[in-house]
């Protein structure tokens, strides 16, 4: 391996966690795996077959670049669709290969029907309304002039299906804004059902909606960061932990990072640590170098407060985080030498760094910390039970 560090993937948590998430749906509801935003770090290249292995068929991403990658290593029989950004070019692309759109404004409907009528193929769309979001959205008010489209130009738009999305329902604070949401939703479904118009599938849940609001799963369900292991905020975690009487988290992460010593050096009492002054060795100080720093993702706060695991004890991390390299104090802890394995997030012996540790420590989100992982660093999968 050339790189300095590297990513780990565990199968083993994975399925453990599609199976808890399929627990809390209904038993009709389609599971559609967002993998936007690089799979959320974990890799798309990676993690698509392995999620398809564990029985995902269908894919949500943002971009036309996304969803290619997707496509590149997803079976035939895998569904893509993209949610966010496409320009034209993107939009005849994405039709040319049977990939699913989103439709969220009487603009990209006009352009998609004439792309489909060209290329002589029906474009699989789905229309966002707008609910109270205000991102992206058909406004209402031009809810008629979309559904006459589709009406009468049936041959080439299919209305494969109808979806919002939820202004943060990791929070209790939007509850009010939630329901509104999604009864001005249920509204706008029914006129169309009224003219006679039905789309093939209805979603709006989210991994938030999906566990506080069971009655937006509907046809399908959008799953984020909850496959990858985490609720989508220690608020939604505590509502399910109270409301079916747990103590422990139900699932785990599936991503390590881990890296190894570089070098072992003593430094004298009295002296400084790497860049400046921000810190000074009070007594003896053993340090072991590591070749990961902010240039791969660890952030340079972590500087004097982050923690990394080696020989399965918990060690400071200690002075300024270069671009490249950081230290850490293993003056407590025995025989380390060159070569040895330090895990930056993940489990060694009976400790643990988590994703979520490792997020408070540097003031990000988990989504936040997880997409900003480097895409070069390499990613293999791993399939171990852990305790």
């Amino acid at each position: 391996m050339l790189h300095t560090s590297y990513i780990e993937i565990n199968a083993h948590h994975y399925r453990n966690n599609l199976s808890f998430i399929k627990s809390l749906l209904h038993p009709a509801t389609r599971f559609s795996s967002v993998v936007k935003g690089n799979a959320y770090g974990h890799g798309i290249e990676l993690f698509v077959p392995m999620a398809e292995q564990c029985g995902i068929d269908h894919f949500s991403v943002f971009s036309a670049d996304e969803a290619e990658r997707v496509r590149n290593v997803a079976g035939a029989d895998t569904t893509i669709m993209i949610m966010g950004m496409l320009d034209h070019g993107q939009i005849e692309w994405a039709i040319a290969h049977q990939i699913e759109i989103y439709i969220f404004n009487l603009r990209r409907l006009q352009e998609t029907l004439e792309i489909a009528r060209r290329l002589r193929i029906q474009a699989k769309v789905h229309l966002e309304l707008e609910t109270g979001m205000n991102r992206t959205g058909l406004p209402l008010k031009e809810l008629p002039q979309a559904l006459e489209m589709f009406e009468q130009n049936g041959d080439a738009l299919l209305f494969r299906g109808c979806c919002t999305h939820f202004a943060g329902a990791e929070s209790i604070a939007n509850y009010y804004r939630i329901k509104k949401q999604f009864n001005t939703f249920n509204s706008a479904v029914k006129r169309m059902n009224k003219n006679g118009i039905q789309p093939q599938q209805l979603h709006t849940a989210c991994s938030a909606a999906a566990i506080r609001y069971p009655r937006t799963q509907m046809d399908m369900v959008r799953i984020g960061i909850l496959q990858y292991g985490f609720f989508p905020s220690e608020e939604v975690l505590v509502h399910y932990l109270t409301r079916n009487r747990q103590e422990s988290q139900p699932m785990k992460g599936i991503l390590s990072w881990k890296s190894s010593v570089m070098e072992v050096k003593d430094v004298k009492k009295g002296e400084f640590i790497g860049y400046g002054n921000s810190y000074l060795a009070n007594v003896p100080t053993r340090i072991a170098l590591i070749p990961v720093g902010y240039g791969h993702g660890f952030n340079r706060s972590l500087s004097n407060q982050g923690r990394v695991l080696i020989r399965g004890q918990r060690v400071s991390v200690i002075g300024t985080v270069n671009m490249n390299m950081m230290s850490v104090d293993i003056s407590d802890v025995a025989g380390v030498q060159p070569g040895d394995e330090v895990v930056i997030i993940g489990r060694q012996g009976e400790h643990e760094i988590s994703v979520s540790s490792f997020s408070n420590f540097s003031d990000q989100l988990n989504y936040e910390m997880l997409t900003r992982l480097p895409a070069n660093l390499p990613r293999r999968i791993v399939d171990i039970a852990e305790d």
